[in-house]
């Protein structure tokens, strides 16, 4: 894909434009040169100056960023030889979901993980990484399956929510999410979500009950999207920037409320730039997180996500 700049990137793009154009030449003279190493310098200055100050509503926008990497990117970086399952055996295969199993380092690792497309054919194809129902009984599927065989559980987030279709409906969207949750919540092998991109509503939270949740430094997670924020309380989509102000949907805040466990740091001016180093970031973290957590045994993972959940919130009992 070409390169895309969001709103607030346009003084990076006009930077890239001048060094898309001196290098251009078969033949730079030397002045060509000293420009080109002097126009990268600013634009390092300059994306580093942008990033370091980005609001909510600006993360919001990064983790929307057409060239960020999906679930795939990831998934096949860390496991060459991932073997995909499809299907929930009860109805379709749900292409807004990738499941299956391969070596993670030294370890076999159930991957699950919902996919957008790149372009137009794609994301309808994988509807946009809105998980139907079969989606989520695919993810559940292929859970009981590493629970079976004491693999850990790796997924990876990123959609705007579950489908809300007629079907979907039809077809019990509410009660496959509310079964994961159910079944996640048991699950006798380690979990650990990772927020890759958007984390919205129900869509996110059917396969992202965890031991461990992280998040890349420029995502968000969050009961509701700003825009559908807005509309409801606001009665105005384009107030957005509010809506993401209040919601505080940023792994920093969500840091401070006990949700996110750790923030994982991407290079320089975001994933999309850097695909590698932010993937071997993430890996790095992983394996670490996974090296605590195969140290529980498999009768206490329930009681520690009770006490994990519980942390996250508090109730009053009235006569």
């Amino acid at each position: 894909m070409s390169n895309y700049y969001l709103e607030f990137e346009t003084p990076i793009r006009v930077l890239d434009d001048q060094i898309i154009e001196l290098e251009s030449s078969n033949d730079p003279s030397k002045d060509d040169l000293r420009s080109i190493a002097k126009l990268k310098e600013s634009r390092s200055e300059k994306i580093e100056k942008i990033y370091s100050s980005l609001s909510r509503w600006q993360r919001v926008q990064l983790a929307r960023h057409p060239n960020r990497p999906h679930s795939l990117d990831y998934i096949q970086y860390f496991s060459p030889d991932f073997i995909e399952l499809h299907g929930d055996r009860h109805f379709m295969d749900d292409p807004a979901v990738i499941t299956g199993i391969g070596h993670f380092e030294n370890r076999k690792v159930a991957f699950i993980g919902q996919q957008k497309g790149r372009n137009t054919k794609e994301n309808l194809y994988r509807n946009f990484g809105m998980m139907h129902p079969e989606g989520y009984r695919k993810a559940l599927r292929v859970m009981k399956l590493a629970e079976k065989f004491g693999l850990p559980v790796i997924t990876f987030m990123d959609t705007i929510g579950a489908y809300p279709g007629i079907g979907a409906e039809e077809r019990g969207q509410g009660e496959a999410i509310a079964r994961n949750l159910l079944e996640m919540s048991g699950l006798r092998v380690p979990i650990v979500g990772v927020v890759i991109g958007e984390g919205a509503s129900g869509g996110a939270l059917g396969i992202g009950v965890c031991d461990r949740m992280l998040m890349l430094e420029n995502t968000w997670y969050s009961v509701i999207s700003p825009e559908g924020c807005a509309s409801i309380l606001f009665r105005d989509a384009k107030r957005a920037e509010d809506a993401a102000e209040a919601l505080k949907p940023t792994p920093k805040d969500l840091m401070e409320v006990g949700i996110c466990d750790r923030i994982v740091d991407e290079p320089n001016g975001g994933a999309h730039r850097n695909f590698i180093d932010t993937a071997e970031s993430l890996k790095s973290v992983l394996v670490d997180e996974l090296h605590q957590l195969e140290k529980i045994e498999p009768d206490n993972f329930l009681n520690n996500r009770i006490q994990k959940y519980d942390k996250l919130g508090y109730f009053t009992e009235t006569p």
